[in-house]
């Protein structure tokens, strides 16, 4: 799905209030951003969705690169500042009705540090290298 942008949380420009850059190419990815896209959609939300397989778009100007792209979750909220890893997912959970309270959690002191570190030390160096694995393999180079 690309950018959603129905009534909801948007800027005063206009826009989404947050664009989500995330590894649709990831099936475990996917179908977490999946699932936040089908709550921003039965809540009419408004947030922007761009997959980085498909391109980087905005990340670019932040200068992320497609690999780089791939690495972890992005948002750039309405001001045009970019966050990474676990905050991005702060502010997704925030904009979404159901998981405002877990966004509340996780940004607590302490449980932010470390979420941060499960997250960029674990969880998104994994996905990474086994979606470059997958890719690897899918190309026929590996067994």
């Amino acid at each position: 799905m690309p950018h959603t942008r129905p009534a909801g949380s948007r800027a005063s420009d206009g826009g989404p209030a947050l664009t989500t850059y995330y590894n649709g190419a990831c099936p475990i990815c996917r179908t977490e951003i999946e699932h936040y896209q089908g709550v921003d959609q039965r809540h009419d939300v408004g947030l922007a969705w761009q997959d980085v397989s498909q391109g980087v778009g905005g990340l670019a100007i932040h200068g992320i690169d497609p690999d780089t792209a791939t690495r972890r979750l992005y948002a750039i909220d309405a001001h045009g500042h970019l966050h990474a890893g676990v905050d991005a997912f702060i502010l997704v959970w925030s904009q979404l009705p159901g998981y405002r309270w877990l966004a509340r959690v996780v940004a607590l002191p302490g449980v932010r540090q470390l979420a941060g570190v499960v997250y960029e030390g674990v969880l998104a160096p994994l996905l990474y290298r086994w979606n470059r694995w997958r890719r690897h393999r899918a190309a026929g180079n590996g067994r």
